[in-house]
């Protein structure tokens, strides 16, 4: 489709100088003080145009990353764009709407609003605030470096969620990023079998790079329709760090835009389920004092009525320590990757260390999140005590030098064994492995 506009164009009086309305109860919500006017453009033609699906769109030579633009009108009518901007050199563009049934194309100028966690990198998730045309609800937005007529078509993306409808899907995992060539098969496959187990309909993953073999798994987990894959071309873009935060040298953001992911699941999963989890693919939010994640999240919501983020500690058990006795399954010998039955012994809490949290989320309720926390969110964060549920992580060790003796057994994954070994040698016969 080619977007044409009109030829006459002339300015409509009048400005919509709007801001966000102040909510008491909601000290996290970003409040935008002057949202820029909004100016109709006319002209005798109807809106078509060239659609973008890019997950990652490139504008102002890379300065902004568009992923995708979302309808929010929790506070105010605005789109929320969600972007990957270069925090000191990124200029505000113009946001172009089309109201095909009026013929009117609304240009109001974005609000750039870097996330707070940048971690010193130059490039940081941000959001760009376009303020809406009242009298229309537009499908399309277009991001323009100018308020005025230009002689090229311009892209247009979709806006998200204009139209949302409830969803049958209680619990969605979003994994961002897959990158480096996965290839930890076994470990991805009994977490996905645990998170099934535990209540899970939907993954989303944002994938970067992985192996062969970690392709066909993915393949047999979209067929059946349990994974959607998010293709994440960031190394396109921008230079990529593995670390959390920036070492000075030449990268450009973190963890491959892990935050701009997170942020993006959020929103695409809004309104198409109850809740989000948002944790990495070596990680297991396991229920201690409950079956499984319905029946834990129904008592503390229960008991935390003005909360709408549930954060859960951490905890390490290294994959480089095993239990006797093992539990050591011959046909999954050759399935490249950790057998996490085989490491229940985690790592003690160090007192001058505070162990990072992983959350489960009400996603019609968050605005902005990072990594182990939200940024901005309508209700409360609670941290959910070690004692009712904690994050099973299994990778290689914090503490490396620990005697074996001074780790910790637990056996809680073990309530699972059974059924995961089940499930677990069902799926790799049936992908062949």
């Amino acid at each position: 489709m080619m977007i044409c506009f009109r030829r006459r164009i002339y300015w409509i009086t009048g400005v919509c100088l709007l801001g966000f309305v102040g909510v008491a109860f909601l000290p996290q919500i970003q409040k935008y003080p002057l949202l820029p006017k909004t100016v109709t453009l006319k002209g005798d033609g109807v809106c078509i145009g060239s659609i973008t699906n890019n997950s990652i769109s490139s504008l102002q030579d890379n300065r902004i990353l568009v992923i995708s633009p979302y309808f929010d009108n929790r506070v105010e009518k605005v789109t929320r764009v969600l972007a990957i901007v270069h925090h000191k050199e990124a200029k505000e563009p113009y946001c172009w709407f089309c109201c095909p049934d009026s013929g009117e194309i609304y240009v109001s100028k974005a609000v750039i609003d870097v996330h707070a966690d940048r971690f010193g990198f130059p490039y940081a998730a941000a959001d760009l605030i376009c303020l809406e045309p009242a009298n229309c609800d537009p499908r399309y937005v277009a991001l323009h470096p100018f308020s005025h007529s230009v002689g090229s078509p311009l892209q247009h993306f979709e806006i998200r969620n204009r139209s949302p409808e409830r969803s049958p899907v209680e619990f969605t995992v979003c994994i961002s990023t897959m990158f480096g060539g996965y290839d930890n098969v076994l470990q991805f496959v009994q977490s996905l079998e645990m998170y099934a187990i535990l209540g899970m309909q939907k993954v989303v993953i944002y994938k970067h790079s992985c192996s062969q073999r970690m392709d066909q798994v993915l393949e047999y987990y979209v067929a059946k329709g349990t994974v959607e894959i998010i293709p994440w071309p960031i190394t396109s873009y921008l230079n990529v760090s593995t670390e959390w935060r920036f070492m000075g040298d030449r990268t450009q953001i973190g963890y491959y835009g892990q935050i701009a992911a997170l942020n993006d699941c959020i929103y695409r999963n809004m309104y198409r389920t109850k809740y989000v989890l948002l944790n990495d693919a070596d990680e297991i939010i396991l229920p201690i004092k409950y079956a499984d994640w319905r029946t834990m999240m129904s008592t503390l919501e229960e008991q935390n009525p003005e909360s709408s983020v549930f954060l859960f500690e951490n905890h390490i058990f290294p994959n480089t320590i095993f239990t006797p006795p093992s539990v050591d399954i011959p046909s999954w010998r050759a399935v490249p990757g950790v057998n996490i039955l085989q490491h229940v012994l985690r790592e003690p809490d160090r007192k001058e260390v505070i162990n990072p949290r992983k959350m489960i989320v009400d996603p019609r309720k968050v605005v902005q999140t990072s990594v182990h926390s939200v940024l901005q969110a309508f209700g409360e964060s609670v941290k959910v005590p070690a004692e009712t549920a904690m994050v099973y992580h299994c990778r290689i060790p914090l503490q490396p030098h620990l005697p074996r003796e001074a780790l910790i057994q637990d056996t809680t994954l073990w309530r699972y064994k059974s059924a995961l070994i089940s499930r677990v040698s069902q799926v790799l016969e049936e992908i062949g492995l």
